[in-house]
């Protein structure tokens, strides 16, 4: 046969965000080999489109995807919706590295945030290890590694003590994140509202971020507020960037998170466009929600995370210290993200609970959990949800304005990502964010097809061709020849997601076919048990 695969009577937006055309595309070997209006040749397989378009495979800026990937591949919610490459290790959060001393407070730590970790096996210290273990996973989408900050600073640092590293603690990071990037990381997160992350000072990121400087690596970044904070947040990122030499950061899912905080985001994509002006590459992603999603825990005050989670059971035990983080919730403290305060327990969903105790709240918020079981006050209901789930747990957040979300999905700076995971069709894992699905076709269906916020072509960019020359996958992201075959088939007249906050296991419609590496992954919409996915690293 002359090629593997022919795809005819397609709409082709090739990513980069020019007008739409009519062509026939012939893959071979994994690659775009052929782009022609009509093509005769002979292939092993046929695929007749029919007028459906024809893109780039979507590129996730932002998943959590390491977690679910260690245990089960199949990435049965990504790729459904046109995924076929995440990153991994955002948040500053990760897999690697995890020296010998550490992988039982690790398996400790991922328990709390599914219990589909129960059983993994960490086999691995290094960040080369790990990626080498990636290597052995069947998966069906590319991966991008990232390290995360807080991998590195339990490793070589400060760990979940509220204080600067030493001398000798730094030195050991940068050698940690050195590692990370001689084995092929594409750069270091964070997510400074988390501990023990929120305890890091701008200069010690700043010196770490040299390290990437010297790697040509990205600094992401969940940045330290989206509220109350957003404002000297993004200008901590952007000092952080700047000071290191680094040039280069990503900032995670951007938003402005609190109605009375609404419209902050003109000032911070002011920001960002003059840091551009001054030669920095200043970008964010985005997922199309008015909800956000975290841990149930972080909720609480920074000091009662401090010592890891025995600390933070005891604390949150102990009536005294109970008291405490009421009145800091009510009051305030600087610096920190204060969901409570930001939205009220009414705007704090429970999506995601491992006791049978609380299966039954998954999906309702805490006050409205507080009625149910005839609690006192949410308070309590906090208490008790924390303690009976031994600090584990996850929530979503309603705090987000349709006016920001569509000012920040039409900046320049703007591309896509879930920050959700590839995870399997499971309703009985609750009712995670419906972005773990649908962000891609909700994006295609609402923002394009119905509102017309963005036109199809700059959308797509926005998910292919940008991501990919952010990251410097520069044979991906686009159709055309020479490119890997990551190829996304849909109908822009159906496209829509499905998933909901109350519903969320849905796969969307209008999304039929999907190739990754060559190879069909995704058939009249059914998932074949097909892995070809590669992990990938960082271009040299």
């Amino acid at each position: 046969m002359d090629y593997d695969i022919i795809i005819k009577n397609s709409k082709i937006v090739d990513g980069s965000g020019n007008p739409w055309f009519w062509s026939d595309i012939a893959v071979k070997e994994g690659k775009i080999a052929k782009i022609s209006p009509k093509i005769t040749d002979r292939a092993e397989k046929i695929i007749d489109a029919n007028n459906l378009i024809a893109c780039p495979g979507f590129i996730d800026m932002h998943s959590h995807s390491d977690y679910i990937l260690a245990v089960v591949a199949k990435a049965e919610s990504f790729i459904r919706q046109g995924i076929t490459t995440c990153t991994i290790g955002m948040c500053g959060e990760g897999l690697a590295p995890i020296p010998p001393d550490r992988i039982e407070d690790a398996k400790k730590l991922l328990m709390t945030i599914s219990p589909l970790l129960e059983h993994i096996n960490i086999s691995w210290n290094t960040y080369a290890e790990y990626l080498n273990y990636l290597d052995t996973r069947k998966c069906p989408i590319n991966i991008v590694p990232c390290v995360g900050y807080n991998n590195i600073r339990i490793a070589g640092g400060a760990g979940f003590e509220n204080r600067d590293p030493t001398s000798e603690e730094l030195n050991s990071m940068k050698a940690y994140l050195k590692e990370a990037m001689t084995a092929g990381s594409f750069g270091m997160s964070t997510g400074l509202i988390y501990a023990p992350q929120v305890y890091v000072k701008t200069e010690e990121l700043i010196e770490l971020s040299k390290v990437l400087a010297e790697y040509n690596g990205i600094y992401f970044s969940h940045i330290r507020g989206e509220g109350k904070n957003l404002i000297n947040a993004v200008q901590e990122f952007i000092e952080i960037v700047e000071k290191s030499g680094c040039n280069d950061g990503q900032i995670a899912h951007k938003k402005v998170s609190g109605k009375r905080f609404w419209g902050s985001s003109i000032e911070s994509l002011r920001l960002i466009e003059e840091a551009n002006s001054r030669g920095l590459r200043i970008s964010f992603d985005q997922y199309p929600y008015n909800r956000g999603m975290t841990s149930l825990k972080t909720l609480l005050p920074p000091w009662v995370h401090e010592g890891g989670k025995e600390k933070l059971l005891e604390r949150i035990k102990d009536p005294k210290c109970q008291e405490k983080i009421k009145e800091d919730a009510e009051k305030g403290i600087p610096g920190w993200e204060n969901f409570i305060h930001v939205g009220g327990f009414e705007s704090v969903y429970i999506s995601g609970v491992s006791s049978p105790k609380w299966k039954d709240i998954e999906g309702k918020n805490i006050t409205e959990i507080t009625k149910m079981k005839g609690k006192k006050d949410v308070w309590e209901t906090l208490f008790e949800i924390l303690i009976d789930e031994e600090t584990g747990g996850s929530i979503t957040l309603e705090t987000m304005g349709e006016e920001d979300i569509r000012r920040i999905m039409t900046n320049q700076y703007q591309m896509f990502g879930t920050d959700g995971a590839a995870i399997p069709n499971v309703s009985t894992l609750g009712k995670f964010h419906p972005r773990f699905y649908g962000t891609y076709p909700r994006v295609l269906g609402k923002y394009v097809r119905e509102e017309k916020v963005l036109t199809l072509e700059d959308a797509i960019r926005r998910m292919t061709s940008f991501p990919a020359q952010k990251l410097g996958l520069h044979d991906r992201g686009l159709i055309k020849e020479g490119m890997w075959a990551d190829i996304v088939l849909f109908n822009p007249d159906t496209v829509i997601d499905k998933a909901t906050f109350e519903e969320p296991h849905q796969f969307p419609e209008g999304i039929p076919h999907v190739i990754v590496n060559g190879i069909v992954v995704v058939e009249n919409n059914k998932q074949l048990r097909k892995y070809p996915g590669e992990v990938l690293r960082r271009p040299e």
